[in-house]
């Protein structure tokens, strides 16, 4: 899981990938990451679509890229923690987020992935698969 948050803390910029109301693919590009007694978390807006989508779905992909031409892609499962301890906690990595977001605002949200299936990939080298 380590392995994980590093890549994504030197790659900050990965997309995520969820499914709509109607089975259609939405991706967009995300940027919180953080770990949080012992899971790693990502963080959005209540009011925002990709929140109803992982709370309707949460079965949810990531992929991110290296400057060095490598990539990750997680599969994971995105579950909704409601506690404000959660919230504070990857709010306290990324104080840039502070003018949009406060832990107790109601529309602050964090999601756990759980079920991960981690998988780091390049052209020169064989697929790396971490789980947890």
């Amino acid at each position: 899981m380590d392995e994980v948050l590093a890549y994504l803390k030197a790659n900050p910029t990965y997309f995520l990938a969820t499914v709509d109301e109607a089975g259609n693919p939405q991706v967009r590009p995300f940027g919180t990451i953080a770990k949080f007694e012992g899971r790693l978390y990502i963080q959005t807006g209540r009011v925002k679509s990709v929140s109803y989508q992982m709370l309707a779905h949460p079965r949810v992909a990531l992929c991110a890229t290296g400057a060095d031409g490598t990539w990750l892609r997680i599969e994971a499962d995105a579950v909704l923690d409601d506690r404000l301890e959660a919230r504070e906690a990857v709010l306290a990595e990324y104080p840039e987020l502070r003018p949009m977001y406060a832990a107790d605002d109601g529309n602050c949200e964090v999601f756990a992935l759980e079920n991960v299936t981690a998988t780091f990939c390049s052209f020169t080298e064989a697929p790396y698969v971490v789980r947890w």
